[in-house]
């Protein structure tokens, strides 16, 4: 795990997937404003973890039954800027999974600041190879 990445958490919200992150003064644009890359950012780890979780789930796991998720890379990663995003408020992304190969999953994602959508993307996410070192 990177010590100093962004840390996002992604669980269940019924069929569908959530992550919350509030983000940081760094995460700045112009004053007021996120940076359009914090968002690409959030689009593409919660598409990851979303993936990770559905296939884990269909592997007959969930989240803390001592079972390891299994880990997912992007295989590509399109974002739609549609407002600009307010600084101070929680950022919320919500996905929707759709399996395309049992190694190669779609995720569709909004992010909301409050009630305003903000941006949405898609990833398609792969599950890691064997040859990419976890350390």
């Amino acid at each position: 795990m990177n010590e100093d990445g962004h840390k996002f958490r992604t669980g269940w919200l019924d069929e569908r997937t959530v992550t919350v992150y509030k983000p940081k003064p760094e995460h700045m644009a112009i004053p007021g404003f996120v940076y359009g890359g914090l968002l690409a950012s959030l689009i593409d780890c919660h598409g990851t973890g979303s993936a990770a979780l559905a296939l884990h789930r269909k592997n007959g796991h969930e989240v803390g039954d001592g079972a390891e998720p299994p880990r997912f890379v992007t295989g590509s990663l399109h974002v739609d800027f549609l407002k600009p995003t307010p600084e101070g408020i929680p950022l919320k992304a919500v996905g929707t999974i759709h399996e395309i190969h049992p190694k190669k999953w779609r995720v569709e994602t909004e992010v909301f600041a409050g009630d305003t959508l903000c941006a949405k993307g898609e990833v398609i996410a792969v599950v890691m190879p064997s040859t990419f070192a976890v350390k």
